[in-house]
């Protein structure tokens, strides 16, 4: 079931939004290969000329959903990070790791057409470029969020927020790929915020 915000609007939205939630409809259910225009049309209640008008192409939509899900996706850490009391800085960061982490199971069909975008991307230059446009921007928003919570809790940043995000960021996708295969063997945000301070005290 798709959950993003955006992308869900697939009745209420006009022809892109509704092209984008059966793009991501279609992902979920065939993988990026073996979706069709016919099924983007189908599962959009659409026509094969808006795809062309809104976005140019097949692929070109398919590569849009893609990194509409990463938009959404990072837009939500934020949500959690700033919707309550900030607290200390271990609690900032163990709220956005749940977001990152801890919902795996709510988002098991993104997960997958997620990793399947990634094999695709080595063939495809455009959705590559989209997927790594992608990181970047979540990148670019987790270094925000960072330098706005040490704003609020008049702290200076430890270290390059850019390295930071860019370690959690990596955290989180190898816990994704572990979660797919072995979901029991995979820690939580709580456990994963532990073994982060262990290794601290240990090299520092």
């Amino acid at each position: 079931m798709v959950t993003m915000d955006r992308v869900v609007r697939t009745e209420a939205g006009g022809y892109r939004e509704r092209l984008l939630a059966g793009a991501v409809s279609c992902l979920q259910e065939k993988g990026y290969a073996r979706t069709t225009a016919r099924d983007l049309v189908a599962a959009s209640g659409t026509n094969l000329a808006s795809i062309g008008y809104h976005f140019g192409g097949k692929d070109a939509l398919l590569n849009e959903a893609i990194a509409e899900i990463f938009e959404q996706w990072t837009e939500r850490v934020e949500r959690s990070m700033f919707g309550a009391e900030l607290g200390t800085g271990r609690e900032m960061l163990e709220r956005a790791l749940r977001e990152l982490i801890d919902v795996f199971e709510e988002l098991g069909p993104q997960l997958v057409l997620l990793v399947e975008g990634y094999p695709a991307a080595l063939r495809a230059p455009v959705l590559r470029e989209k997927l790594a446009q992608a990181y970047a921007r979540a990148r670019a928003a987790g270094v925000g969020m960072m330098r706005r919570a040490a704003d609020e809790l008049g702290v200076e940043l430890p270290m390059n927020p850019e390295v930071f995000v860019s370690v959690v960021v990596a955290i989180a996708d190898g816990l994704m790929l572990q979660w797919l295969l072995d979901p029991s063997a995979t820690p939580d945000a709580r456990q994963v915020v532990d073994a982060l301070a262990a290794i601290s005290a240990i090299i520092t």
